[in-house]
């Protein structure tokens, strides 16, 4: 089969090659006996990606290697009992090996794709969504009627969130930093938009009279400190990643001070040992899609041959929605 191979560590410009490769066998090493095999159309790309290409990742695969956690396609074959069948159009999140024209995933981590859906945006539905949820509800205890702030709201865990928290009956406010991007969250269902190059604290504490309840951060970076300054007394800040290249430091007297919370929200690392965890988070996230508020924003498309150019898009946080690659060439 045709893949994209890291064959070194030395960034997105470099790293990546093309290579006719074996098809995988039916089995995926998160769980034991077989996997869902799936003849992949289109791949999501992801921050993580551009980290492993660096040999920044925590995830460290021997070189070669093929990335790629997420892919929408058709179902080949699945392990008796799945609840998936040969044939169903699915998205799935196979950790790596997605960047191919087949990929194996676990049973626990393959759903079925809704008609209403299409392959792309399968494969923009499980990392972020999933993501989006767990840090929302399951770490945020988001309630119906609170106030949230979404940093990067137009990146694809950012409008994700906007449509999951709009889903649990939230007030939602995007930071972006353009009008491309201010369009793109309001697309997602933002409330209010703040511009992050302007005075966005101050904005957002008079749109939420005095303070949001939750603030989710994939970001990190310099704006941290004022994210917990946002807050109202009791609120917390979700923190689900770095994109911003750097790791704040929190002073935690101004928790004290506020009573409010910093909240770690690892979904990958979280689920990965809990299957009906994630099965739950499923069909939570298909119920708000079934009620209409999840409908993944696809951005920027590449063919699989350019997916340095997809890497870099989102390395330099020119991502509008989720970035994917056409696996298949498309029709």
């Amino acid at each position: 089969m045709r893949a994209l191979q890291i064959t070194e560590l030395t960034g997105p410009d470099t790293a990546l090659q093309i290579a006719d490769v074996p098809e995988p066998e039916a089995s995926h090493f998160l769980t034991p006996g077989s996997g869902v095999v799936v003849d992949v159309e289109v791949a999501g790309v992801s921050f993580p990606e551009v980290l492993q290409t660096r040999g920044e990742y925590q995830m460290k695969p021997p070189l070669p290697f093929i990335p790629g956690s997420e892919v929408g396609g058709t179902v080949r074959s699945a392990p008796e009992g799945a609840a998936v069948q040969a044939g169903d159009r699915v998205a799935a999140f196979c950790m790596l090996g997605g960047f191919a024209e087949t990929a194996v995933s676990p049973e626990f981590l393959t759903f079925k794709l809704p008609d209403a859906l299409d392959f792309a945006q399968g494969a923009a539905l499980i990392l972020n969504y999933h993501t989006a949820y767990f840090a929302l509800k399951l770490r945020g205890r988001l309630a119906e009627g609170e106030t949230v702030l979404v940093h990067g709201a137009a990146g694809g865990v950012g409008t994700a969130s906007l449509q999951v928290a709009k889903g649990l009956g939230a007030t939602t406010i995007a930071v972006v930093s353009s009008d491309d991007k201010e369009q793109v969250a309001r697309d997602a269902g933002a409330d209010e938009v703040v511009r992050s190059d302007g005075p966005w604290k101050d904005q957002v504490k008079e749109l939420s009279a005095g303070g949001v309840d939750l603030v989710l951060d994939p970001v990190g970076g310099d704006r941290f400190t004022d994210s917990i300054r946002s807050l109202r007394e009791e609120g917390r800040v979700v923190v689900v990643g770095f994109t911003g290249g750097s790791i704040p430091e929190v002073r935690v007297n101004r928790l004290l001070l506020n009573n409010t919370e910093v909240i770690g929200a690892g979904w990958g690392a979280y689920i990965m040992a809990k299957p009906e965890v994630n099965r739950q988070i499923g069909a939570a996230v298909d119920e708000l899609m079934q009620r209409g508020f999840v409908r993944p924003i696809v951005g920027q498309r590449f063919p699989l041959e350019e997916a340095a150019e997809a890497l870099k898009t989102i390395d330099g946080r020119g991502a509008l929605g989720k970035v994917v690659l056409d696996v298949r060439p498309q029709l």
